[in-house]
């Protein structure tokens, strides 16, 4: 019952999301830490303001102190992005963050991060459910959580002020200090408050926050910045007139944006003015790096700094890897996760917003006239996003017309130039538009992204796949 998804181990509380499987999983990564010879250096452990989060580390630790491996435990809420630079600052083999991000409040999750602060990859989580698949979850050997950690096998403690130093070295402070920046901050109930709320402080904003009390129904919403949950922070930008709405996701590795004229920007948006300042006015040099799912506007801004975009599968593992390998400067996706060369090879949205807050205050500009700037030398492109729920009946169907045989659509009057199947479909279209067309990682939903020229162009892509698939 525990399968790993592209963001973690996702689950329905109650149903999949269990005192027994959380216990499962956390032997089988004992008896892979061992199996490793990697038990001794220990593991690191988070969590969220989920419901059950903090229970969820708890009876973790008492199955890895039962097997003789020490548990760091962060004992209070955290960023996602915290966990990870931990265990990349200090070496650790793996880390554990328990948290289902962006999903409804019914979900819990765990994600699983390797050296170097990595999100696991595929091979990587295969062989985790390799591991579960060969203990017995009847005899899983656990020790007192307080027994544990009076024998020095769970220790708690709280680097919040480390991760924040880390991130406010590499950013310009006097900058922002002397920009005198309004901002609204929306957690969304969630983990971003005292790292993002204490960076904007000290760079001397003026801040308002909204959202923030600790409420596992995340106010009956989803903790994902998106377009439709952000009016409340777009309103509270525009009565204010503050520079600038930060948004995060639940667990802080994403982010979103409300300009100073109180409009959304899409996290593709976010990615391609980030790279532009960063190649235009930091003077930086390097690729960039997106999912497929991810705007080709980061290909024309590469081209025109004589650098190179690098196409790679949805979930931040493959970007962080690319990145990796090709020195990339930046790496995202259109979800709204980001990192940047020098820091954690995976999502960060605090550190995205303290970039974003440096970039406003170094240019003297105002986000909406970075983004004029931006449509006037790139060009103008609109992404559609649909998301729709499938029976199994419909999956088994669907996977069968699209990946096996290949079926695609008629799009009329948008002339197909190239299909790749690398994950899902996706057609590119003669005009610089494309279509992907595949399965959700972390939910039981079919996805369509589609980038045109137009509003009108991508909607009516969206609807071709739509009508063609009867969804």
């Amino acid at each position: 019952m525990i399968k790993f998804g592209t963001g973690g181990w996702r689950a329905i509380i109650g149903d999949e999301f269990t005192r027994a499987n959380i216990q499962h999983l956390a032997a089988a990564m004992a008896a892979k830490m061992q199996a490793e010879g990697v038990a001794h250096r220990g593991i690191v452990m988070g969590y969220d303001r989920r419901f059950l989060s903090k229970e969820t580390v708890k009876w973790s630790c008492e199955v890895f102190a039962a097997a003789g491996i020490v548990c760091h435990f962060v004992c209070r809420s955290v960023p996602t992005p915290l966990i990870m630079h931990r265990v990349m600052k200090y070496n650790f083999p793996y880390g554990m963050m328990v948290t289902a991000s962006h999903n409804p409040s019914l979900y819990n999750g765990i994600k699983i991060f390797t050296a170097g602060g990595r999100d696991a990859d595929e091979a990587q989580t295969k062989d985790i459910e390799s591991y579960i698949a060969a203990i017995d979850p009847t005899a899983i050997p656990r020790m007192d959580y307080d027994e544990a950690v009076r024998r020095g096998l769970v220790i708690e403690f709280y680097p919040m002020n480390e991760y924040i130093d880390d991130i406010m070295a590499k950013i310009d402070m006097e900058a922002i200090r002397r920009a005198g920046l309004r901002i609204v901050l929306d957690p969304m109930y969630g983990v971003s408050e005292t790292a993002l709320g204490t960076i904007l402080i000290t760079g001397r904003c003026e801040l308002t926050v909204i959202h923030r009390e600790h409420d596992t129904l995340f106010g009956g919403r989803m903790p994902a910045p998106s377009s439709e949950l952000l009016h409340m922070l777009a309103t509270n930008v525009v009565d204010m007139k503050a520079d600038m709405g930060l948004a995060t996701d639940g667990d802080a590795d994403r982010l979103g944006v409300i300009d100073d004229r109180g409009n959304y920007l899409h996290p593709n948006d976010i990615l391609v003015l980030l790279y532009y300042y960063l190649l235009k006015y930091k003077g930086w040099r390097g690729p960039v790096v997106r999912n497929l799912a991810t705007t080709h506007r980061l290909d024309a801004i590469a081209a025109a700094f004589g650098e190179v975009c690098y196409e790679v599968p949805v979930g931040f593992k493959h970007i962080s890897a690319k990145m990796a390998e090709t020195g990339a400067v930046l790496g995202g996706e259109s979800s709204g996760g980001l990192t940047v060369s020098g820091h954690i090879r995976g999502k960060d949205g605090v550190y995205a917003a303290a970039l974003l807050t440096e970039m406003v205050a170094v240019t003297g500009m105002k986000l909406s006239e970075l983004m004029e700037i931006i449509r006037a030398e790139y060009g103008s492109r609109h992404m559609e996003e649909c998301s729709m729920p499938f029976s199994p009946e419909l999956k088994e169907s669907l996977q069968t017309r699209l990946f096996r045989d290949r079926e695609l659509p008629d799009f009329g009057s948008f002339a197909v130039e190239s299909v790749s199947f690398l994950d899902g479909c996706k057609v590119c279209f003669g005009n610089g538009g494309w279509v992907v067309i595949r399965f959700s990682g972390t939910e039981p939903l079919l996805r369509v992204f589609a980038e045109m020229p137009t509003e009108a162009e991508a909607k009516a892509v969206c609807a071709c796949v739509k009508t063609h698939f009867g969804i």
